[in-house]
């Protein structure tokens, strides 16, 4: 009898060993990435073409799958996905990424401060290192940096002042009650919402007005809603491709190599391609009726005082104090070489 106690207790050992192995190479042998970026979009293309490049490299029995159009939830609800190990990476803009790494936030949260392209360029590169770094730290692998254009404001009337836009309602990101309180106290309304609520809300008039960018108001039809664009650049949106350090450490040398090169290349597609289909789908949205704002140097100093006035209301709260100082420090330096 205790012979046949101790051959069942081995053989109960050896099949958990069995089964516990086959989980672990199952789930190393899988990556599911989530985005609220539309099926078929730049974005997803890029996913896809890294996905392919990953799979191969991973070898027989890789399984990868792309989520888009926001399935897996908003933003927020992607980060706590990939905590919890429902997804192994997603494409997040600053929204999502700052659930994970707040300092983040320095990129996109600061209103009116980079000039251009260059400027965000520039920054971005300088606190690349240590900003994934801090990810790391935090369990998470950056592969890829993109960004999808700039913010401009959508609205169901003609607006071109920061006056004009305080008898509207406007849309703000569920999770970023921040902003939210930084917005009620300078006289606007925000209506925290999701992404996938924005068309139906400025449809039923819960919100009137939309801070996004040019690819997002055309995808998403905002604009045949909310015809009027003030061409202002409000701020960048700024995004990353993270995998968890887990499904990171679980992939083989060759395919943790082809991912990384795979998320290179498609970051640069991601930069340059979306840049220029910002344009493109501006000027898509006059063909069917928007009806583009520039405003007058006289209505542009007056937003330049309303930014003056939020970045006190930022630093700290926002963006940390230390990431908020050394952006205003590399900007500084980096314009004075320019003169």
């Amino acid at each position: 009898m205790l012979k046949i106690a101790r051959r069942a207790a081995t053989l109960t050992v050896l099949c958990l060993g069995l089964a516990l192995g086959s989980t672990a190479h199952a789930a190393a042998n899988q990556l599911r990435i989530g985005t609220l970026a539309p099926k078929n979009s730049l974005y997803h293309r890029e996913l896809m073409t890294l996905g392919e490049a990953w799979r191969t490299a991973q070898g027989e029995g890789a399984k990868y799958v792309v989520y888009p159009d926001g399935s897996q939830g908003g933003e927020t609800d992607m980060a706590r996905r990939m905590r919890i190990g429902q997804l192994q990476g997603a494409l997040l803009s600053v929204v999502g990424l700052r659930e994970i790494e707040p300092s983040i936030s320095a990129l996109q949260n600061m209103p009116l401060l980079f000039r251009n392209w260059d400027e965000v360029d520039y920054v971005r590169e300088k606190l690349r290192p240590s900003m994934e770094k801090k990810f790391l730290d935090k369990g998470f692998v950056v592969l890829a940096w993109g960004d999808a254009g700039w913010v401009r404001f959508f609205s169901k009337e003609a607006a071109s002042r920061p006056d004009d836009y305080r008898k509207m309602k406007f849309f703000a990101w569920a999770g970023e009650s921040e902003q939210q309180e930084i917005m009620k106290s300078l006289g606007y309304t925000p209506v925290p919402l999701e992404t996938s609520d924005i068309l139906p809300s400025i449809q039923t008039g819960m919100i009137t007005a939309v801070p996004a960018t040019p690819y997002f108001a055309l995808a998403s039809q905002v604009y045949a809603t909310a015809p009027h664009m003030l061409d202002i650049n409000w701020a960048p949106i700024v995004g990353a491709l993270v995998v968890t350090k887990k499904a990171w450490d679980e992939m083989s040398p060759a395919a943790r190599d082809a991912l990384q090169a795979a998320g290179a290349q498609a970051g640069l597609h991601m930069r340059t391609k979306a840049r220029q289909e910002v344009d493109e789908a501006v000027e898509a949205m006059k063909k069917r009726g928007l009806q583009v704002h520039k405003p007058t140097p006289e209505q542009l100093a007056e937003w330049n005082t309303l930014a003056e006035k939020l970045y006190p209301r930022i630093r700290g709260k926002m963006v940390p104090a230390d990431t908020f100082d050394e952006v205003m420090a590399l900007l500084k330096a980096y314009r004075a070489g320019k003169r």
